[in-house]
């Protein structure tokens, strides 16, 4: 298959949308020799953290020396980070011969009426994602999940653990309005006598999933639970934390910013306690090591310090939150803001609780069928004291920015410019690294 010819097929597979469900992909893996059998997996799910908890496992498995996949969704600028080995993203040229056999073996089973439907754009990456780790022998795969759990494509892997890490309101018209749904379609991760890590810390969402593990026979264990404590203290450039269990205590500042990375570490660091047990030992100074240099991009990212400008793919009422108290605990000053989301969210909550932390805010959009408009986000937004400009274009959005962050500099004299934080949305994130703005090239396999 050609790059372009596989842009093509990626394309017209976007329009099937999304269909949860399993039956197609078992079909499909069926065909293809049941690849996500032939290596040892840990699987995460949540609403908020499974990028960070799934990416901070990875690391921990690579500093033990461990050929150690993962799989993660969405991208921001190419397809090829979904699916990485020992940190690094699946080579271009070999993502193009392992779909073009995929789409050999699709053809025959649409052929022979095998399939319900032709695959979706998920069910195929992660098709491609289990044979590649299927061939080149991963000790062990981390995978996460893409949205809720029970019909998610990713949902036949049989992990030695699972993992969910926070619940709250999001994709409600797929997964339910209500967080004891959610938490129903989360849980449906969760294997007969498969233990399951839980970063949930209570209320109806953390019941309901301690019903299907006991159900089920799963072993649960409650990275934030008794037995558990998390202390969080405040320093110069963020958060140190201190997470104590009954079988040790970790003192650690992740690289990832937020005082929500505590937590997302706690979950990461109970899964390894809990993989102990049975799998291997892992050693503490190599867990606290890969905690200290675990990198995600796009979460509370810095891209630049003068001025200093945040990336952060928030994108629902958690996840902006937790942004926001970013903003007031470490930044420490109004931001000027660069917002754009999908319509599809609620946009009305999500304004409310970030627009507050900023002086001035630039709306905008990406190029993509779900972004609501500039004046979609200003109708759905709360009444705000400070400027609000509209820009559509991406990069024009950030240029106003820039020049909005060095407006207090000229006008009351010599001091810093003002924070700028782009967020709303991974695919805003996405899209500032596709222009390269800030020197943010699109990454190399």
């Amino acid at each position: 298959m050609t790059p372009s010819g596989s842009r093509d097929y990626l394309d017209r597979l976007q329009h099937f949308g999304i269909k949860l469900g399993l039956e197609n992909i078992r079909t499909l893996c069926l065909a293809l020799g049941n690849p996500q059998n032939q290596f040892l997996s840990v699987h995460v799910a949540g609403t908020n953290g499974k990028g960070s908890v799934a990416a901070m496992l990875s690391g921990i498995m690579r500093e033990h020396g461990l050929r150690t996949g993962l799989y993660t969704s969405p991208h921001l600028v190419r397809v090829e980070e979904r699916i990485r080995i020992d940190g690094a993203p699946i080579a271009p040229k070999r993502f193009l011969e392992l779909l073009g056999r995929l789409k050999s073996v699709i053809d025959g089973l649409m052929a022979g009426g095998k399939l319900v439907y032709h695959p979706t754009y998920f069910e195929v990456l992660t098709a491609l994602a289990f044979i590649e780790f299927a061939e080149r022998q991963v000790d062990i795969a981390v995978v996460e999940v893409g949205m809720g759990g029970r019909f998610d494509a990713t949902n036949v892997v049989r992990p030695l653990a699972s993992v969910i890490t926070t619940i709250a309101l999001d994709h409600q018209n797929h997964l339910g309005s209500t967080l004891e749904k959610i938490a129903f379609e989360k849980a449906g991760i969760i294997k007969p006598g498969i233990p399951v890590v839980c970063g949930v810390r209570g209320g109806p969402a953390l019941r309901e999933i301690r019903r299907i593990a006991r159900e089920r026979g799963a072993p649960l264990i409650s990275a934030l639970g008794p037995g558990r404590t998390l202390e969080t203290r405040r320093t110069g450039g963020g958060y140190r934390f201190v997470y104590a269990t009954p079988a040790g205590r970790y003192a650690f500042s992740p690289a990832l910013a937020g005082r929500h990375q505590g937590a997302n570490a706690a979950t990461a660091i109970a899964a390894t306690e809990v993989l102990a047990r049975f799998w291997r030992p892992f050693d503490k100074p190599k867990i606290l090591e890969a905690i200290r240099e675990t990198r995600w991009e796009g979460r509370l990212e810095t891209v630049r310090r003068r001025p200093l400008v945040l990336l952060d793919g928030a994108h629902n009422i958690e996840g902006v939150t937790a942004l926001a108290a970013h903003v007031r605990e470490v930044v420490g000053r109004p931001v000027v803001l660069v917002f754009a989301a999908m319509k599809d969210k609620d946009l009305r909550a999500m304004t409310r609780v970030l627009f507050p932390v900023a002086s001035t805010i630039v709306l905008t959009r990406v190029p993509y069928k779900r972004s609501a408009t500039p004046e979609e986000l200003l109708a759905a937004a709360p009444p705000f004291k400070g400027r609000i400009l509209l820009e559509p274009d991406t990069r024009k959005a950030v240029e106003i920015a820039l020049t909005e962050s060095q407006a207090g500099t000229r006008t009351q004299g010599p001091c810093p410019p003002t924070p700028v934080v782009i967020a709303g949305s991974l695919f805003l994130i996405g899209e500032i690294k596709r222009l390269e703005l800030f020197g943010l090239a699109p990454r190399e396999a």
